[in-house]
This record gives C-alpha cells, structure tokens and sequence, in this order.
C-alpha cells in the first residue's frame, strides 16, 4: 500500500502524482478504467504519475471452480440474459476503443481471484506489478485462462520474467495471503466498496471515468502540493 497519496517534487523537477487503483482482475472495467487512465496521463504536461496497485476481491466466497459467467452476472445483478448480452457488447466497444480485446462466450466463468492478488503482491516484490496484472486481465479477458489455476499463474510469471519455481512456491506455501488479506481489509475499512476505485490526492474516484475526469483529478492533486 502506497502511503503517498499526495502528489510531491521529483528529483526530474517535474510534479509527480501516486494513483492508487484499487480493483480485481476479473472485473471488465477495471482493465477499461486502466486503459483510460493511459489516455489520461498522456494528455499531462510536467506531471509524473505513478500507479500502485491494490486488491478487491468482487467475490471472496467464489468456489475454486467459478460459475459460469452469465449466470453469475444474472443472479448477482438480477438482469436478464438480453442485459447481459448488452452490457458485454458494451464492453466489447469500450475495449476495441482503448486497444483491449474482450473475448466472450457461452463457457466464460467468474472465477475466485485470491490467488491472483497474492501472484501480483509477489510480482511487485519484484518490481514487476503492473505487468503481471495486465498479463492477468489479457489472460483472463482476452484468452479465456482460469487464472485461478496454479499452472496458469506460474506460466504467466515466466511470460514477464519471473522465477518459475519461486512464483510456484509462492503461491503453494500462500506466502501473500496474510498481507492480501489485511490490505484488502484496508481498503474497505476506507470505504471502498466498488472497482474500479482510484485515489488520487485525497479523492476517491469510483467507476472507469473518462480520461478527461481522470486528468482533471490529477491535475488537482499535483497542484495542491
């Protein structure tokens, strides 16, 4: 957990801001809230931004072997099918528009994320974090991968560079699982309790905003410095 959330003076001289983005990797628009916030940044004169990433799990109690995705969707949110249907169009545009592909079918599952957040609380121990977690995303969205699968995670470590057998013994001996539990807890003891959320500053910006919005936020935290 970042404990700078104020923007501050980098030794380039430029303005240098921590976002804060709390999420969970099966959720669509957290990756779509990611993507904007790239868009974000690059419309930025002389402010640096640096994202620290934090766990949420959407569903703690989701058994080891998921549910199939629409029907979980439906019974969660109470929509019908043809809303569902829509609601994954919908993200399947917002993905094409910021260079994401979603890949969705009738065999699609929600899937429990507890071992996700420890491979990515492991990967930013080597200073590998925001690549594991967009692997996550890409394998989950994009590929279809069970990203609950001891296999899958430790092929996706050593897609980024990381040690095959240490990732694995990570996550056997569930060496992240105390400090993914307490952070998680952090942040709902804050109040958050949606994803995407992104502190920035002292402001907690819920849901995939516009770049614009996110910008502005920035831009506002870097000047209250």
């Amino acid at each position: 957990m970042a404990a700078n959330e104020q923007g501050v003076q980098s030794a380039s001289g430029m303005q240098s801001v921590t976002v804060n983005m709390v999420s969970d990797v099966v959720c669509p628009w957290c990756i779509v809230g990611y993507q904007r916030l790239q868009e974000a940044i690059k419309t930025l004169d002389n402010i640096e931004v640096d994202i620290k990433f934090h766990p949420f799990e959407l569903n703690p109690n989701m058994p080891e072997e998921g549910q199939n995705l629409r029907e979980h969707i439906m019974e969660k949110y109470g929509i019908s099918e043809q809303q569902s249907a829509q609601n994954r169009a919908r993200l399947v545009e917002a993905g094409e528009q910021l260079g994401f592909s979603f890949n969705f079918t009738d065999d699609s599952r929600m899937q429990n994320t507890f071992k996700a957040h420890q491979f990515i609380h492991f990967a930013s121990e080597n200073g590998l974090e925001e690549e594991m977690k967009l692997a996550l995303f890409k394998a989950y969205f994009t590929d279809g991968k069970n990203i609950n699968d001891l296999g899958v995670l430790v092929t996706l470590a050593q897609t980024i560079g990381l040690d095959k057998s240490e990732a694995e013994q990570a996550l056997k001996s569930e060496k992240y699982a105390q400090a993914v539990r307490e952070e998680e807890t952090i942040w709902m003891q804050r109040g958050i309790q949606s994803v995407p959320t992104f502190v920035i500053g002292n402001q907690g910006v819920a849901g995939a905003q516009e770049p614009a919005t996110l910008a502005a936020f920035i831009a506002q935290a870097a000047s209250q410095q």
